[in-house]
C-alpha cells in the first residue's frame, strides 16, 4: 500500500495569507522541488478542490542557485535537496509545512523579494575591478591554503538561509547579514581585492556592521554550501577594529 503525506502550505499576498493542503504520494529519493512540481501539474488541494497553482522559484535543482528559499518545518533551506522521507522520518509525522521566508517582502505564495541582500553586496563592492587587467599579465600567485579558503567563502549562493536565520535580520535593523560579512572578506582576499580593501571595511564599520551581530551563530547551521559563517564574522571583526585604529591614528596625526 502507497504512502500518503500532506504538505501543508502557507499561501497568499501580503496581507491575504493562509495555509492549504496538499495530499501526495511518497516516492523514492522524493523531494520539496519534485513535490511542488507534482502539485503544479494537478492543483487540487486535500478537499478536492482545483486552485490556483503554488508559486515558487527555482533554477538549478543543484544548491547552485540559491532561488528556492523557503522554510520547511520553519527551517530555512533550499527545496531542491530536501527529501520528503527524511523530514517525515526526523517529525514522526505525515504533514510537512512550506512557507516563505520572513526576512524580505512577500510577492506571492512562497516567493519572496531578495532585492536588499543584493543591494548590500553592492555597498560592499562585492566585485574585483578588473579594467585594464590583461594589459599588466598574469596575475601574482596565490597560495594554495588560501585558494582553499577563498574557494569555500566563493560557493555563497546568496539565498538568504542565514539571513532568514538571523535575530539580527529584521525591519528594526540595518544589519548587512552573514552572508555580505563574509563576501567582503572573501574579495578582500583576492590579491587585487586587497587593494579597495577600505572601500569594503568601512560599510562594515557603520551601523549594520559587523558590530551589530549579535553571535547567535544560527547562520553557520543553517548555510546549505557548510561556509564558514561566524569565523568570518570574526575575522572581518578584527579586521574592522584594525582599520578604525588606523584611521583614528592618522587622523591624530594631521592634527600635530
Amino acid at each position: 500500500m502507497s504512502q500518503k503525506f500532506t504538505l501543508k502550505i502557507y499561501r497568499g499576498i501580503p496581507g491575504k495569507q493562509y495555509w492549504e493542503e496538499f495530499e501526495l504520494e511518497l516516492k523514492p529519493f522524493y523531494n520539496v522541488m519534485a513535490a511542488l512540481m507534482d502539485i503544479q501539474k494537478n492543483p487540487i488541494n486535500k478537499k478536492g478542490e482545483r486552485v490556483a497553482p503554488v508559486v515558487w522559484e527555482q533554477g538549478c535543482l543543484e544548491i547552485v542557485c540559491g532561488s528556492c528559499s523557503m522554510l520547511v518545518n520553519g527551517r530555512p533551506v533550499q527545496a531542491c535537496v530536501i527529501l520528503i522521507d527524511q523530514v517525515l522520518k526526523a517529525t514522526g509525522g505525515d504533514t510537512i509545512t512550506l512557507a516563505p521566508f520572513t526576512t524580505y517582502p512577500l510577492i506571492r505564495d512562497l516567493i519572496v523579494d531578495r532585492t536588499e541582500m543584493f543591494e548590500n553586496l553592492k555597498k560592499i563592492n562585492a566585485w574585483v575591478e578588473v579594467d585594464n587587467s590583461l594589459d599588466k599579465g598574469f596575475g601574482p600567485t596565490i597560495d594554495s591554503k588560501v585558494q582553499e579558503v577563498r574557494y569555500i567563502l566563493s560557493t555563497c549562493i546568496s539565498c538568504g538561509c542565514c539571513n532568514e536565520s538571523c535575530p539580527q535580520m529584521n525591519s528594526r535593523s540595518k544589519f548587512l547579514g552573514p552572508a555580505i560579512i563574509s563576501q567582503a572578506r572573501l574579495f578582500n582576499n583576492h590579491p587585487i581585492g586587497k587593494l579597495t580593501a577600505r572601500e569594503r571595511l568601512m560599510p562594515l564599520m557603520e551601523e549594520g556592521g559587523v558590530s551589530d551581530c549579535g553571535n547567535s551563530q544560527n547562520c553557520v547551521q543553517v548555510c546549505p554550501k557548510d561556509i564558514p559563517l561566524t569565523e568570518s564574522i570574526s575575522l572581518m571583526g578584527r579586521k574592522v577594529a584594525g582599520e578604525s585604529i588606523r584611521m583614528l591614528l592618522n587622523s591624530d596625526d594631521s592634527k600635530i
